[in-house]
C-alpha cells in the first residue's frame, strides 16, 4: 500500500466514525419523535427545526457538565469503564459492508472498512468485550446499586449472547461462510429471513437484551437500582455510556440487515449506481430500528426472573433445536438428493405446528402464579 492508500483508508475510518456519531444523533432525535407519537405528543421541537438538534444540544450539555468521581471510586478503572464500553460497537461496525463501493483515483474503494474472513467471530468477539465496561462501571464506582446493577447486566449478556450465537451459527451453517461480505452475496435470489425467520427472530430478542433496551433494561431500572451500572458517572463519562448504547444499537441493526434481510441489496436504476445500495442498506437499517423503538414503546418492561428464564429456558433451547435443524436442511438435500426447498418446507410445517401445540392447555396446570410481594 502506498501514501495514498493509506491516505484513503484513514478517510474510510473518519467518514464511518463521524456516520456513526450522525446516526446516534438522528436515531435518538427519531426515537423521541416516534414515541411521542404513540402518546399523542409533539415530542421535541425547541432545538433546532422540529426539534432535530436537540440531541446534539444535550451532548454540548453532557461536554460542559462537571465530572466527578466517587471518594470510594478506583480511579484508573472508573474512567477506563466508559471507554470500554463505547468502543466495541465501533469496531463491530468495521466489518460490515454497506455498499458496493465507489472507484476514485483509479482504486476500487470498498464500502466497508476491512473484510474480515472470520467476520462473525469478530462480531462475536466485541460483542463479549462490552460487557467488561459495564461491569468494570459497577466495581470501580465503589457503590452498591452500580455493582448491583452491572452485576445484572452482566448475567443478562452472557445469557443472551449464547442464543445470539446460536441464531449467527445457523446462518453461518445455511451460508456457509463467515464473511459479512461473502454472506451478502449469496443472498442474491432469496434473503436468509425467509429460510432462516426463527434465527431472525431470537436475534432480534437476543439485540434488545445485548443493548439493554426495554422491555430488557432491567440494568438501568430506575425504580430498583437508580440508574445502574452508571449511576455514579456524570459528565463526558455518562455521555460515553449513552453513546456506546447507542451505537450497539445501531450496529445490531446493521449486523441483523447483512445477515438476514440482503444487507445492500435492492432493486437500482443505472444512474449514481454506487448510491442506491448505500441508500438500501440505510432504508433497512432505519426500519429495523424503527421495530425497537416500537418495541420500547408498547411492551413493559419485564420481571428479572422471567428475562433470565425466558433467555435459558425458551431461546436457548430453541436456538439449539433450529441450528439442528438447520443441519439437518443442509445436509440431507445432498444426502437423499432431495431439493432444499423441500426440506425447507417440511421444516416449517415441522415449527409451526409444534407451536400451534405449544399454545394447547394439554396437561397444563391451572393454578395461577403467585406474585411475591
Amino acid at each position: 500500500m502506498d501514501w495514498l492508500d493509506w491516505l484513503l483508508l484513514v478517510a474510510r475510518i473518519v467518514l464511518v466514525f463521524f456516520g456513526l456519531l450522525i446516526s446516534v444523533l438522528l436515531y435518538i432525535w427519531f426515537e423521541r419523535k416516534v414515541i411521542a407519537d404513540l402518546q399523542t405528543r409533539k415530542g421535541p421541537m425547541r432545538a433546532g427545526p422540529r426539534g432535530i438538534l436537540v440531541t446534539l444540544a444535550d451532548g454540548i450539555k453532557l461536554f460542559f457538565k462537571e465530572g466527578i468521581v466517587p471518594t470510594n471510586a478506583d480511579r484508573r478503572v472508573y474512567l477506563l469503564a466508559p471507554v470500554l464500553a463505547m468502543f466495541p460497537g465501533f469496531l463491530a461496525f468495521s466489518t460490515i459492508p454497506f455498499g458496493t463501493g465507489t472507484t476514485l483515483f483509479g482504486r476500487k474503494i470498498p464500502f466497508q472498512l476491512v473484510d474480515l474472513d472470520i467476520g462473525i467471530l469478530w462480531v462475536l468477539a466485541m460483542t463479549s468485550i462490552a460487557v467488561y465496561g459495564v461491569v468494570l462501571a459497577g466495581w470501580a464506582s465503589g457503590s452498591n446499586y452500580p455493582l448491583l446493577g452491572a452485576v445484572r447486566s452482566t448475567a443478562q449478556m452472557i445469557s443472551y449472547e449464547v442464543a445470539m450465537g446460536l441464531s449467527l451459527v445457523a446462518v453461518l451453517m445455511y451460508s456457509g461462510h463467515l464473511s459479512f461480505s461473502e454472506i451478502v452475496a449469496a443472498q442474491d435470489r432469496v434473503w436468509n429471513v425467509v429460510p432462516m425467520f426463527p434465527a431472525f427472530v431470537v436475534y432480534l430478542i437476543c439485540g434488545i437484551a445485548e443493548t439493554n433496551r426495554p422491555p430488557f433494561d432491567l440494568a438501568e431500572a430506575e425504580t430498583e437500582l437508580v440508574a445502574g451500572f452508571h449511576t455514579e458517572y456524570s459528565g463526558i463519562t455518562f455521555a460515553m455510556f449513552f453513546l456506546g448504547e447507542y451505537v450497539s444499537t445501531v450496529t445490531v441493526a446493521a449486523i441483523g440487515v447483512t445477515l438476514f434481510l440482503g444487507g445492500w441489496r435492492g432493486p437500482a436504476p443505472d444512474f449514481l449506481p454506487a448510491l442506491w445500495p448505500f441508500l438500501w442498506f440505510l432504508l433497512k437499517v432505519t426500519l429495523v430500528i424503527y421495530l425497537f423503538v416500537l418495541i420500547r414503546g408498547t411492551l413493559p418492561r419485564v420481571r428479572y426472573d422471567r428475562l433470565m428464564a425466558f433467555g435459558w429456558k425458551v431461546l436457548i433451547p430453541f436456538g439449539l433445536v433450529w441450528v439442528l435443524i438447520t443441519g439437518a436442511i443442509v445436509v440431507l438435500p445432498a444426502e437423499l438428493e432431495l431439493d432444499r426447498g423441500t426440506v425447507l418446507t417440511w421444516a416449517a410445517i415441522a415449527l409451526g405446528a409444534t407451536l400451534l401445540l405449544s399454545f394447547l392447555p394439554i396437561g397444563r396446570s391451572q393454578r395461577r402464579e403467585e406474585v411475591p410481594r
